[in-house]
């Protein structure tokens, strides 16, 4: 056999296939065959997901998952709490903190309250309050149900953002989008069903908690429902050019003829298409000088979150179902006032473009778009206090998040904290709650959706009680 060619089916063979496996960064090798090639062992195709489903009427078609990894402060965002000015350095009274402390401040003697350094404002005809540093965030309000009180049972980063994208903290379970990959099925012929980006933090001094693959498995569903992950620089997914030296014939070609290859993925109709497809989507120089007078410049960047939420436009603009970014860098533990009008500067105009362009492409009314991390902070300081300084420890106890588009009731402020936003004291909303409602917007009955693994039957929402927030739809 020719050199060049055992070379480029090397690749075939092992890194194709070893991409596939892994998740972000690398193509995932099921979510890019041919619909047909899944029907037998599914009994249907992939394009119509389970013949079951929808349970009824769905709200919402695609959505869009915007993750702030490590935690926004929520007080210091859409939770706003005026009386703690009078608390500055004060002691958080151990009735307010019942004793909940992480194994982070086990060595810290005081719990001195921090008052937000920033400044709020009521917005809409529901009067919610929003940080200035989230003006055209608050632009929205009536578009937004913020929902303020948020609670989960995790403390670690990586274990509350497995629970909230699987329904548990421990790993190996499908995240959100492989089950609406694999319950509701694909949108188009040419693109992934479920795609995935990280954008990077936007200030130095930023915490960035780890993250792993777990995040976004596709625990023991088919390889058919893995995520694909979009990189915003480089090459875009992994291992889509040929080989170097090879032509795009000569790639054709050994896909055809490869057996193993043809074992596994049926002469790989669709990944071929996605070897044209990905290129016009990231090239961006079609986008009108308007978009990015909406933009801003930052969003020709690659790596920065405004890139990744143009991009996530684009996705689902074509078809893909479910797109989710990881913005990182709000793990405050220290630098809190700092480190957030940065990390805010870069949602939250993008947040907004990204709404405005759905409604624009008349995508809004059918598009799900989240925000929020995967738990709260605490009012009390972490750390040394100033009154311009200060870090805030992780908080499970309430944390706030905004949906819009795709059914929800825009105009919503959903919940209640006490002031000090530690503990929930009207309409708590749990993660298992939170996932019931984004099945519900699609048409799935959470009691009904579930996956047999291993012999136990798994459901997103969990096997405890779960409800739909049926107050945040419209």
């Amino acid at each position: 056999m020719h050199p060049l060619k055992e070379a480029i089916r090397a690749e075939t063979r092992r890194q194709f296939f070893g991409a596939a496996a892994t998740g972000i960064g690398g193509l995932a090798l099921a979510t890019l065959l041919p619909t047909d090639a899944f029907a037998l062992s599914r009994g249907h195709g992939m394009a119509g997901g389970l013949p079951s489903l929808p349970h009824f009427a769905p709200r919402a078609k695609r959505c869009i998952y915007l993750h702030m990894s490590g935690a926004p402060p929520q007080m210091d965002l859409l939770d706003y709490k005026p009386k703690m000015q009078g608390w500055y350095g004060k002691e958080l009274p151990e009735s307010i903190r019942r004793g909940q402390l992480t194994p982070m401040l086990s060595g810290q003697s005081r719990f001195p309250v921090a008052p937000s350094v920033f400044r709020f404002s009521q917005h809409g005809q529901s009067g919610a309050w929003f940080s200035e540093l989230l003006p055209h965030t608050a632009s929205m309000a009536d578009d937004l149900a913020v929902i303020r009180s948020m609670h989960t049972d995790a403390t670690n980063h990586e274990s509350a953002i497995t629970f909230l994208q699987t329904g548990r903290q421990s790993p190996g379970l499908p995240s959100l989008g492989s089950w609406f990959s694999y319950g509701l099925g694909s949108m188009n012929d040419n693109l992934p069903t479920f795609v995935v980006m990280n954008a990077e933090r936007s200030h130095p001094r930023a915490g960035v908690p780890g993250m792993s693959d777990n995040l976004w498995s596709a625990g023991g569903l088919s390889a058919a429902h893995a995520v694909v992950g979009l990189r915003t620089e480089c090459d875009p997914v992994r291992y889509l050019k040929n080989a170097h030296g090879a032509s795009h014939a000569v790639r054709r070609s050994l896909l055809d003829g490869d057996p193993e290859t043809l074992a596994r993925i049926e002469q790989s109709e669709v990944a071929f298409k996605l070897q044209s497809a990905v290129p016009e989507l990231t090239d961006l120089s079609s986008e009108p000088d308007r978009t990015f007078e909406r933009w801003g410049e930052e969003a020709k960047h690659a790596g920065k979150f405004q890139n990744a939420a143009l991009m996530a436009r684009r996705l689902v603009e074509r078809g893909v179902r479910f797109v989710q970014i990881y913005h990182r860098g709000w793990d405050v533990h220290a630098f809190a006032p700092q480190v957030l009008p940065a990390q805010a500067h870069d949602v939250d105009r993008a947040a907004w473009a990204l709404i405005e362009d759905l409604k624009e492409r008349g995508l809004f009314d059918e598009t799900l778009v989240i925000w929020g991390g995967e738990f709260g902070r605490t009012m009390y300081a972490q750390g040394r206090l100033t009154p311009t300084e200060y870090g805030r420890d992780h908080h499970p106890g309430c944390f706030s998040v905004w949906m819009a588009g795709g059914g929800v009731k825009g105009g919503t402020v959903y919940g209640e904290t006490d002031d000090f936003s530690h503990n929930i004291v009207k309409d708590p909303v749990h993660i298992r709650d939170f996932q019931a409602t984004i099945l519900h917007l699609f048409g799935i009955d959470h009691e009904r959706f579930a996956h047999t693994q291993r012999g136990l039957e798994l459901r997103l929402a969990g096997s405890s009680p779960a409800r739909v927030v049926h107050e945040v739809v419209a």
